[in-house]
């Protein structure tokens, strides 16, 4: 099977070919930064982290932009409320950002523009529709007329027709424009406060560009008039994505993307993510809680990314034993190699089968619960054999090693898993030990039930707890570490 996607313009799964042979141009909606990131977000971005990833290990080379909006209506009023340059409110928050991006180990694109830094190409790029008769000005504002662009809607199914200044397709009924489903481009005249904290010289006077119009700029300069892939979640579908293509490929007259791929909202515990519900967690408030960013990436992983997927702690738990038995069983592989022949051929073809099945699996939109199947039926059958005590041969280690390295240079759960092994260990271990004596305080006590939980506590991080007659042993990425047990006092 080649790689196929599903494309959301077509509706259809389509073979993937780039417009240039062996080069990906993947453009990925980022965040718009006046507050820090949820892990809802981070749904979206540690799946198009998998994609890029994906296509690397497809031989493709990849040229990725994910943009920072450092300018809209959101930023605008934070820093407005506290009467700040716009800077002081959207610069903490990108630095938050990248942290948590390193904390969950995603790759770097090749370009993070930021919106404020492409005011004049933007400019430009209403001057081109203009010369084209797709605006019109009004009150110091210019908006595109989607009555006079052809196709417009086709993306999110929209018969424009139909189509009403209702939620989010419209955002700017404060505007004065000629037909409510009309966007705006340059955002001018009397602004009031909001004036202030962003403006721009233009031909049409000061002002601000619109949302829409931001990406547009920014795809185009660094990755040209077409590209191969733009990815967002679905909620970018309309309008944004929608006005992205009107307004691009009212400039170049060419497509704007070859195809488009969006992934589905992420639930908490069964719920809509809302900051009324207290659910909006960020990466640095799921660590706290003492979840492992290997577990929380894993998580974020091990759904297909169109299908809604329900992040609960219940699955964090299941998610950091699934990264800790992948780990180590890397580790007690390697330990195997260099054993004299054994069973070899046996692990060989095991490990042939499970690299088919997972290409296979990822070749089909990212097929990503085939893919982990087929990872977890090699670590069976090995771990059988091991078990059985039939030693790896120095090519069965190798073969099996193979695929678990294929796997996390695509799911790169393991590269945190080691992090966090390597980074943390002291910290690491002198919680888990603490954490020991509380659970045998509460076992003294016959408080059965927290003791259970206190180890599903420490084994959620990662750590291997096994109880033992006279000490508790805990495996802690490389190390092990026995906690002696209290002597028990007969009265």
């Amino acid at each position: 099977m080649s790689l196929r996607f599903y494309d959301s313009l077509t509706r259809r799964l389509r073979p993937f070919e780039p417009v240039e042979p062996g080069r990906v141009r993947m453009y990925t909606c980022g965040p718009t930064v006046y507050d820090r990131a949820h892990v809802g977000n981070f749904r979206a971005f540690i799946w198009e982290d998998l994609l890029r990833r994906y296509l690397r290990f497809k031989g493709y080379e990849v040229c990725q932009v994910m943009n920072l909006t450092d300018v809209d209506d959101r930023t605008i009023t934070a820093a407005t409320a506290r009467g700040v340059p716009l800077a002081e409110v959207t610069d903490p928050v990108i630095e938050m950002f990248l942290e948590d991006w390193d904390t969950l180990g995603l790759e770097e694109p090749e370009h993070r523009p930021r919106a404020t830094r492409f005011v004049e190409e933007m400019i430009r790029l209403i001057e081109s529709l203009s010369e084209r008769g797709l605006t019109y000005e009004s009150d110091g504002s210019v908006y595109f007329a989607i009555g006079r662009s052809h196709g417009y809607g086709r993306l999110a199914g929209i018969d424009y027709g139909g189509l009403t200044a209702t939620g989010r397709a419209a955002g700017d009924e404060e505007y004065d424009k000629d037909d409510p489903r009309d966007f705006v481009l340059w955002k001018g005249g009397d602004r009031g406060a909001d004036g202030a904290v962003a403006v721009w010289d233009s031909p049409w006077g000061p002002g601000r560009p619109g949302w829409h119009l931001e990406c547009s700029a920014m795809a185009m300069h660094h990755l040209g008039e077409t590209l191969d892939i733009h990815t967002g979640g679905v909620d970018n579908l309309f309008p944004h994505h929608t006005n992205e293509i009107a307004q691009s490929e009212g400039v170049t007259g060419k497509k704007f993307s070859e195809f488009w791929l969006h992934a589905e909202h992420l639930l908490v515990e069964g719920r809509k993510m809302s900051k009324s519900l207290g659910n909006c967690f960020t990466i640095p408030e799921l660590v706290e809680r003492g979840h492992a960013p290997s577990a929380i990436r894993y998580l974020l992983l091990s759904g297909h990314y169109r299908a809604q997927l329900n992040f609960t702690f219940d699955g964090l738990e299941a998610a950091a034993k699934a990264v800790t038995r992948l780990h180590e069983f890397r580790n007690r592989v390697r330990e195997a190699g260099g054993a004299e022949l054994d069973a070899s051929t046996d692990i060989g073809k095991a490990a042939a089968r499970a690299g088919a099945a997972f290409e296979a699996a990822m070749d089909d939109d990212l097929n990503v619960s085939e893919a982990l199947s087929a990872v977890f039926g090699l670590v069976r059958e090995a771990n059988h054999g091991l078990d059985a005590a039939h030693p790896l041969a120095p090519s069965g280690t190798r073969d099996a090693l193979s695929v678990i390295d294929a796997f996390d240079r695509v799911f790169g759960v393991l590269a945190v898993r080691d992090r966090e092994s390597s980074g943390g260990d002291d910290e690491l271990v002198a919680w888990a030990t603490a954490r020991v004596g509380e659970r045998e305080r509460a076992r003294a006590s016959r408080d059965f039930a927290r003791a259970d939980a206190i180890r599903a506590e420490i084994e959620a991080r990662g750590v291997i707890v096994e109880d033992l007659a006279e000490f508790t042993r805990l495996r802690v990425g490389g190390r092990t570490v026995q906690v002696p047990r209290p002597l028990r006092t007969v009265g």
